[in-house]
C-alpha cells in the first residue's frame, strides 16, 4: 500500500474534519484486510468465558433498551443496564449466510468468501473462524442453534470449523422449520419428537453445555432461529389478549420467550458462580423484514436484504460483571466481524489470519478506540446481479446501488433516516467513499442466485 502523503480534508456539516496521516492509514488498512498478528494479554488470570449469542432478524427497536414498547425483554433491557449497549452496531451483512460468515471469520463481505444465502457453499479449508482460534488457546468450544456455514461431511462443517460440539440446524433453510423432525449433533442426523420446539432444545443444550464446562475456559455461540419466520410459537403468551393480528402475537411471544431464556442463562452463571468470569454478548444477523407494526427497525428506514440502516444497524449488547461498567451507552462504531478480535484479546489468544476487524475490548472496558470505516456489500439477483455497496465512516454513510453507479451520501449525525442526500454539497467526501470502496471489494465466484 502506498504511503499517503498529505492530510485529507473533509467538510463534516459546515465544519472541516481532517483526518490524520496515521488514522487514514490505519482506515484504510482496516478496510484492506490488513492485519498486524499479535498476542494480546489476558484480561484476567483465568481464561474467561465467552458466550456469543445471536438471533435471527431482530431488528434495532425490538427490545425495550432500544425503545421498544409493546414487546417485553426484561431480561435482554437488564443486561443492557448491567453493561454496555451500542447504539451504532452493525451486522455484517442485511441476509443470513454472509452475515454469520463474517461474525466468524472477521471479514467484511469485501473479502468474506461466503456472500449469499444460495447456492448454498461451505466454508473452506482457509477460512479461520474464531472457534478455531479459541480451541487452540485452550477454550472448550460449541455452536448451538444455527449454523449455515456447512453441512455435515464439508469443510464447513462445525467440527471443521473448531468446535468441539454442535447441536442444531447446518442449513439456513432448515433452520425456517421451528417444529423440526430431526436436527444434528455432532454431523449426526438425530431425531426430534414431533411437537417440539426447536428453540426450547437450543436453551436446554446452552444450559447443559454450560454446566459440563463450568470447570473450563469454554466458548459457546449460542444462535438462535427466532424471531425469524414462520412467526409460530408454542404459547403467544403474554400477548394473547391483544387486539393484534396472529401473526404480530406470535412475533412478539418468540422475542418474549428468547428473553425469558437468556435470562435463565444469565442466573445460572450466577448460580454456577462463573458469572464474573464470564462475558456475554447478544446482537443479531441482521434487520427485520418487515413489517412496520412494532416499528423493528426503530427510527431507521430499510430493512432485511437492504444496505439502508434498518438492514444492517442492529442492538448490540455486552455485560462482564466487574469488568465492563454498568449501564454505559456508546455511539462508537463497531461491526460484528469485530468479534473475532475482541474475543482473541480477551482470551490471549493471537489470530493467525487476516482480519478487517479490530478488538472492541478497550471499549467495552469503559475506553476508546479509532475507529476504522465499516464496508458492506450485497449482490442481488444471479451472476451478473447487480452489486449493492455500502459504506460508514465517522457520522457519513454512502451507498451505491451498483458498482458503477453514483453514490448517495447520508449525514446520520442529522439525518439517522438517511432521507436527504448530500452528495452534490460533499463531493470531496464521496470521492473519499469512491476509492474507498474500489479498495474495499475483491471479486467472488461465489454470488447468491437471489
Amino acid at each position: 500500500m502506498a504511503k499517503l502523503c498529505r492530510r485529507q480534508a473533509l467538510n463534516l456539516a459546515g465544519s472541516v474534519f481532517v483526518l490524520s496521516l496515521a488514522a487514514l492509514l490505519v482506515s484504510i488498512s482496516a478496510v484492506h484486510g490488513v492485519s498486524t498478528k499479535r498476542t494480546a494479554q489476558p484480561a484476567q488470570a483465568n481464561k474467561p468465558n465467552i458466550i456469543f449469542i445471536l438471533s435471527d432478524d431482530l431488528g434495532y427497536g425490538d427490545l425495550g433498551c432500544y425503545g421498544q414498547d409493546r414487546i417485553k425483554t426484561p431480561n435482554l433491557d437488564r443486561m443492557a443496564s448491567e453493561g454496555i449497549r451500542f447504539t451504532d452496531f452493525y451486522a455484517g451483512s442485511s441476509t443470513c449466510a454472509p452475515s454469520r460468515c463474517s461474525l466468524m471469520t472477521g471479514l467484511h463481505q469485501g473479502h468474506a468468501f461466503i456472500r449469499g444465502n444460495a447456492p448454498a457453499v461451505p466454508l473452506r479449508p482457509q477460512d479461520i473462524t474464531v472457534a478455531e482460534v479459541l480451541k487452540q488457546s485452550g477454550y472448550r468450544t460449541a455452536v448451538i442453534g444455527k449454523w449455515g456455514l456447512g453441512d455435515a461431511g464439508t469443510t464447513g462443517s462445525p467440527s471443521r470449523k473448531g468446535f468441539d460440539y454442535s447441536f442444531g440446524y447446518l442449513d439456513h433453510q432448515h433452520a425456517h422449520n421451528h417444529f423440526p423432525d430431526f436436527l444434528w449433533r455432532n454431523e449426526e442426523r438425530v431425531d426430534v419428537t414431533p411437537g417440539t420446539y426447536s428453540h426450547d432444545l437450543f436453551t436446554e443444550e446452552a444450559i447443559s453445555f454450560i454446566t459440563r464446562e463450568r470447570d473450563n475456559p469454554f466458548f459457546l455461540y449460542l444462535a438462535y432461529a427466532i424471531p425469524h419466520g414462520p412467526h409460530v410459537v408454542p404459547d403467544d403468551a403474554p400477548y394473547s389478549d391483544e387486539p393484534w393480528p396472529q401473526d404480530r402475537k406470535n412475533y412478539a411471544a418468540m422475542i418474549t420467550r428468547m428473553d425469558r431464556d437468556i435470562g435463565r442463562i444469565l442466573d445460572l452463571l450466577k448460580q454456577l458462580e462463573i458469572d464474573d468470569n464470564t462475558i456475554v454478548f447478544f446482537t443479531s444477523d441482521n434487520g427485520p423484514p418487515g413489517p412496520k407494526f412494532f416499528r423493528s427497525a426503530g427510527p431507521l428506514k430499510g430493512k432485511k436484504r437492504t444496505l439502508k440502516e434498518g438492514g444492517i444497524r442492529v442492538p448490540m449488547i455486552a455485560r462482564w460483571p466487574g469488568r465492563i461498567p454498568v449501564g454505559q451507552v456508546s455511539s462508537q462504531l463497531g461491526a460484528s466481524w469485530d468479534f473475532p478480535a475482541t474475543a482473541a484479546e480477551i482470551a490471549g489468544a493471537s489470530f493467525t489470519g487476516a482480519l478487517d476487524g479490530t478488538s472492541l475490548l478497550p471499549v467495552l472496558l469503559g475506553g476508546e478506540r479509532e475507529a476504522a470505516p465499516l464496508y458492506w456489500e450485497l449482490k442481488l439477483g444471479k451472476k451478473n446481479g447487480r452489486l449493492f455497496q455500502a459504506m460508514r465512516m465517522g457520522r457519513w454513510k454512502a451507498i451505491r446501488k451498483g458498482i458503477d453507479r453514483r453514490i448517495k451520501l447520508y449525514d446520520l449525525d442529522t439525518d439517522e433516516g438517511e432521507n436527504f442526500d448530500l452528495a452534490a454539497q460533499h463531493p470531496d467526501v464521496v470521492e473519499l467513499f469512491r476509492e474507498m470502496m474500489r479498495e474495499s471489494h475483491t471479486e467472488s465466484d461465489i454470488w447468491p442466485s437471489r
